[in-house]
């Protein structure tokens, strides 16, 4: 941590902005496309509203929304404002969003216009306004200032800038490296939302890590955002260090299909993609799964060489259908599925693993695709630190702590959630099991908060079962649960690729039902698969698409 130093990551937002003005900043993919130039004006005007309505450095600023260019917009106008974002994420209920609002004392609510109607502004009191963030329209003001500042921005802004709006215009707030950046919201999968507060230091410190890792991205670089913005590994790494080197950011805007995904690749053609491993996953299963699980070709990518000549061959069709011109997939947020990871192995894709965490901003490990380890999660990023509480780190699980400038400050108004997440010497308790090899390769186990403890004391990790359970077909995804001191699994099956199979729900559940003995083959006999059963709609999530495994747990 000591060679680490820290720069004003708003003052490299200014220079980006000045570098960039007239390149292409975001884009709604299929929509408008604003340039650095057009951001940095609406910037401008949103600063000179929160100047009128007398918005102080450090107020906190509330963002609930899909992913569109007013939400990049609103983040940037907000952090070089001085205030502090708080990213909600769009797909809470309202309940979730008046209590985060409140929590975080938000001053203002960019939301979008189908999100309020089901709010309710008598719920969140303390709120000056509230501002539809398509059109930047007024939705509700606590002042009659906040009324005629939004009526007469413009002619402020011209006011201020009679003549034109140039690059040498810009002068964003100086922060400084431990001040508090932004508050993310994440429940975790066992618990319940808690703010946490990410340094100036912890963004900085990601974006050097980018451009360490990524130094073929440049300005002329472009990148398809299909995660939540309110998630910190999409907020970082398909936004907020692109804007940083003048990339180009296509906000997808749209549920992420495997269709629409593949359809804005071949047209965007992104130099870097930035996935959840289930997207690359819904991906395989919708191109390739029918394909290799054929018997013919089964049988071919047996036979010694004919299987490298296949193997090349579709992983060059899968390289031209993510775009052709990407220099790496970099995944993370959840656990790869074993068996597909095997298979982009075996066919030398330009994937990697990473592994992070909101309160890191989020990354802690990474290595690029020409260094990775089957099944590891790289090694740890730059200006950061790993290791593993267990006796023999190299053969013993134990969890895994941090330490760097990507760390969090702690959980908001959460005094003891924050002295429970550091070490007696400062290091950051992940919460995640893993095993750390003699080249400093980390091989995550699984979540001990989730660690079910088998009948003879063994230690079963749901995820491992869960990855066997989610590669079978027509398997959306999966929850593993102690139901009665068995093992139950609740699914959310692909119904709509059963009805396109011809199969009805009925056949469909038997389907997968029938195919239980094979999956507890795959599963150590401690941890045998009991029973099965069906989910009507998928699983809740926090707003790092975790499964709030906390509301599906029974009595044992």
């Amino acid at each position: 941590m000591s060679e680490y130093k820290f720069q004003s990551l708003n003052k490299m937002l200014e220079e980006s902005f000045r570098r960039n003005w007239e390149r292409p900043a975001l884009s709604n993919y299929q929509g408008i496309t604003l340039s650095y130039k057009d951001v940095a004006r609406r910037i401008e005007k949103l600063h000179i509203a929160f100047e009128r309505c007398l918005l102080r450095k450090g107020d906190k600023i509330a963002i609930c929304a899909r992913n569109q260019v007013n939400w990049g917009v609103s983040f940037l106008a907000s952090i070089t404002y001085g205030a502090v974002p708080v990213p909600i994420l769009h797909e809470f209920k309202s309940g979730n969003i008046h209590y985060l609002v409140n929590h975080s004392e938000a001053k203002v609510l960019f939301v979008d216009d189908v999100i309020w109607e089901g709010l309710n502004i008598d719920e969140m009191p303390d709120l000056y306004a509230v501002v539809q963030i398509n059109t930047f329209k007024l939705l509700f003001a606590r002042d009659e200032r906040i009324t005629e500042a939004r009526e007469h921005m413009n002619e402020y802004f011209g006011k201020r800038h009679p003549n034109s709006f140039e690059p040498e215009d810009l002068c964003y707030y100086e922060d400084s490296e431990n001040e508090l950046a932004l508050i993310n919201y994440t429940s975790g999968t066992s618990g319940f939302s808690k703010g946490v507060m990410i340094p100036y230091r912890a963004l900085h410190s990601n974006v050097l890590f980018a451009m360490h890792v990524l130094p073929e991205l440049n300005n002329k670089s472009s990148v398809v955002s299909m995660l939540p913005s309110a998630h910190m590994y999409g907020m970082m790494f398909e936004f907020l260090f692109e804007m940083c080197i003048g990339m180009h950011v296509h906000f997808l805007t749209r549920t992420p299909s495997p269709k629409i995904i593949m359809q804005a690749f071949e047209e965007i053609k992104p130099n870097i993609i930035i996935a959840v491993p289930l997207i690359i996953e819904k991906v395989y299963k919708s191109k390739l799964q029918k394909m290799v699980e054929k018997g013919s070709m089964k049988t071919l990518l047996k036979l010694p060489f004919i299987d490298k000549v296949i193997q090349k061959k579709i992983c060059a069709e899968l390289v031209k259908a993510f775009g052709g011109q990407f220099v790496e997939v970099i995944m993370g947020g959840a656990a790869f599925n074993k068996d597909i990871e095997k298979f982009f192995w075996n066919i030398n894709f330009p994937y990697t693993v990473g592994y992070g965490m909101t309160e890191c901003a989020p990354i802690i490990t990474y290595a690029h695709f020409n260094d990775k380890r089957l099944y590891s999660c790289g090694k740890a990023a730059l200006n950061m630190q790993i290791r593993v509480d267990s006796a023999d780190p190299q053969n013993i699980e134990g969890e895994i702590q941090a330490f760097g400038p990507n760390t969090t400050l702690g959980y908001y108004k959460n005094p003891q959630a924050t002295a429970d997440l550091f070490t007696d010497d400062g290091w950051l308790r992940t919460g995640d099991m893993g095993v750390i090899d003699a080249e400093g390769y980390l091989y995550i186990r699984g979540r001990s908060k989730c660690m079910i403890l088998g009948p003879s004391g063994q230690n079963i990790y749901p995820e491992e079962i869960e990855a066997v359970i989610n590669a079978e077909a027509y398997v959306v995804e999966s929850l593993v649960i102690e139901d009665n001191n068995g093992l139950t699994a609740l699914i959310y099956p692909d119904y709509h690729q059963g009805e396109l199979d011809g199969l009805d729900s009925a056949q469909l559940e038997k389907a997968i039902k029938d195919n239980l003995p094979a999956i507890n083959k795959e599963i150590p006999n401690y941890a045998q698969i009991r029973k099965i059963e069906f989910m009507p709609e998928d699983f809740e999530r926090t707003p790092k698409r975790s499964i709030k495994r906390y509301l599906y747990q029974r009595n044992k």
